[in-house]
């Protein structure tokens, strides 16, 4: 590659932990990026589009997009214990969110696709109105009842109590106690037309990035406080505790296993296209 690859993902700590090594130049042979910043609800749109090379998306918008985007076996975000959570402002059932309406963070993201498939299981007729919000902005508007509820992902899960809500369901335990697997949230994915030597070389690079966060932690730490959004450092080192795993280092057969099984029952249900035979497969 002659030109820089231009990239998109989250100012949240698990990327800004994974990409500061490759983004600062510092992995050595690796491809020079030109970084661009957004939320997820974005980069599922600018994947669906097809406007940038390399782009961190939800698991959720892989059928809409790889047929010009190949998944990367590494540098995304699936995990245990680490699902989108529902929140509330009062304690209560899950039959309480009967006909209510819920804020999410996006109608293509894996969070909302995990919310769906456990609203058909758990919620008698259904949940109302779905509002798509910014997620910074989801627990602010539960908590001053401009929504019944919020789907809330990322550090959420460590600050709801602030806002004085309640958890009225994990949708992770609900995922990982009806499948075993762990549960697939982001997505790092590549324009096929870079050719087989870029991705090989691109996904090389991204697992030697995260290697050489994890062996640093505190080389990325200024990149990763720059961008955390006033993030109390505590969360931000929970954060990535819980989101940068082996799994962000590869996929490996539970990860594949976990994306495969999320989108299959997805596309059961209706919900996402179905998927071609072998359109998980690298290269």
């Amino acid at each position: 590659m002659t030109r820089p690859l231009s990239i998109a993902y989250s100012p949240c700590p698990n990327d800004t932990f994974v990409f500061d090594a490759l983004a600062h130049g510092r992995v050595p042979g690796a491809p020079e990026l030109a970084v661009t910043f957004a939320d997820i609800d974005i980069t599922n749109g600018l994947a669906e589009r097809g406007e940038l090379d390399v782009l961190k998306v939800s698991y959720a918008v892989l059928p809409w997009v790889l047929e010009e985007y190949a998944l990367l076996p590494c540098g995304g975000a699936l995990g245990r214990g680490c699902g989108p959570l529902v929140l509330t402002r009062e304690p209560g059932g899950t039959a309480d969110l009967a006909g209510k309406t819920v804020a999410v963070p996006s109608e293509r993201s894996t969070a909302y696709l995990l919310f769906r498939l456990w609203v058909a299981a758990e919620v008698p007729g259904g949940v109302g109105e779905v509002v798509v919000l910014p997620f910074h902005e989801i627990m602010p508007a539960v908590r001053d009842g401009k929504v019944d509820a919020g789907l809330v992902i990322h550090e959420a899960r460590f600050t709801y109590q602030d806002y004085g809500l309640h958890c009225l369901a994990d949708m992770g335990e609900h995922w990982e106690s009806t499948t075993g697997l762990p549960i697939p949230l982001g997505a790092i994915i590549a324009k096929r037309s870079l050719g087989e030597p870029v991705l090989r070389g691109l996904a090389e690079a991204i697992r030697t990035s995260v290697r050489m966060a994890w062996d640093d932690p505190e080389a990325s730490r200024p990149y990763v406080l720059e961008h955390a959004q006033e993030m109390d450092p505590k969360v931000t080192d929970q954060h990535i505790g819980l989101y940068v795993n082996e799994f962000t280092a590869d996929l490996g057969e539970d990860g594949y296993a976990a994306v495969r099984g999320l989108l299959t029952r997805a596309a059961a249900e209706g919900l996402v296209p179905p998927l071609g035979r072998d359109a998980l497969t690298f290269v």
